[in-house]
């Protein structure tokens, strides 16, 4: 999944321009892939411990790029909106599995859910993509 954030602060993921409360959601739906979508990443089984075979989308990345125009705060508004995705999720299988949030998972169980979501976030260096200013 590529995230680009242009010249005009505006955000588009894979080319379709994205309000900023919907990248959490989309980012989301890309890590969990929970239809088996062909053009999201492929799951596949991995033995998580305390949780047996799973299938897991492990091999995604989320690339996140930037024009050398981008508001910092528009960058670091993104980058929080990924983060909560995936905090979102650790939280949803830590509170179904073990009752509570993954913060308050003893470091194992964090290990192993991080295992079944792991955080991949590639960023580029920041390139002229220009914008619609």
């Amino acid at each position: 999944m590529v995230v680009l954030i242009n010249s005009s602060n505006q955000v588009a993921i894979n080319g379709e321009y994205t309000e900023i409360r919907q990248i959490k959601d989309k980012v989301k739906e890309f890590i969990e892939n929970p239809y088996n979508d062909e053009h999201k990443p492929e799951k596949v089984p991995v033995d998580v411990p305390f949780f047996g075979e799973m299938m897991v989308s492990k091999n995604h990345v989320i690339s996140l790029q930037n024009d050398r125009g981008t508001e910092y705060q528009a960058y670091i508004n993104v980058q929080n909106e990924l983060a909560a995705a995936y905090n979102e999720l650790r939280d949803d299988v830590s509170r179904k599995k073990f009752g509570k949030a993954f913060a308050d998972l003893d470091e194992d169980r964090q290990r192993a859910v991080q295992d079944i979501y792991p955080q991949k976030i590639s960023e580029a260096e920041p390139k002229n993509y220009g914008g619609n200013k």
